[in-house]
């Protein structure tokens, strides 16, 4: 069945949206010195790059955004490798000073179910164990299935379970871009 997209976030919008969750996460952690933000690939890690880029700048404490940012592969911690199991694991890479006793905001691209999440809190307590852990996305779509929650979010879509938001970024997709693509009409209902 085709589906249709609507285009909700352009390039501008996105840019916007990443600026002031930067700000946000500035404010709320009263700078950056104990900072770690940590991409879910594949798309919360260009997402936490630019965050990174934006902090370091706004901040201007000389510490370059890479050395806030990393990468943290979920991959065997999802609840649904038995019936995904063609997933190819990514790197899991950690800023100089590790993650114990530190604020980790973890990056991802849409915050839906919460178990992508909850993926990404055992692989970090994997890895060690931080002072706080907080949540950015540039999406919120609702439909948890899991308590969790973000702390900094880009945009709240609310939409229908037969819905998809599709985020296209330049890094990934030559393009920034944020879609909600709904199933089409069955040839009966088409006007």
């Amino acid at each position: 069945m085709p589906s249709t997209a609507t285009t909700v976030l352009g390039a501008d919008d996105i840019r916007r949206a990443l600026t002031r969750i930067a700000h946000e996460i500035i404010e709320t952690g009263q700078g950056t010195d104990d900072l770690v933000l940590l991409g879910i690939p594949l798309r919360g890690v260009p997402i936490a790059r630019r965050l990174a880029a934006t902090i370091a700048e706004t901040e201007g404490t000389g510490r370059d955004g890479a050395n806030l940012c990393g990468s943290l592969d979920i991959t065997m911690y999802r609840d649904d490798l038995r019936s995904h199991p063609t997933r190819a694991p990514q790197r899991t890479v950690i800023p100089p000073g590790g993650v114990d006793g530190r604020t980790v905001v973890l990056v991802d691209d849409v915050l839906y179910s919460g178990r992508t999440v909850r993926a990404a809190l055992d692989a970090l307590g994997a890895i060690g164990r931080p002072a706080a852990v907080r949540l950015a996305v540039l999406v919120d779509r609702g439909h948890r299935e899991l308590p969790i929650r973000a702390d900094h979010v880009g945009r709240n879509l609310p939409t229908s379970r037969s819905e998809r938001v599709t985020v296209h970024l330049d890094e990934v997709d030559g393009e920034d871009a944020v879609r909600i693509e709904r199933p089409g009409a069955t040839e009966g209902e088409q006007a």
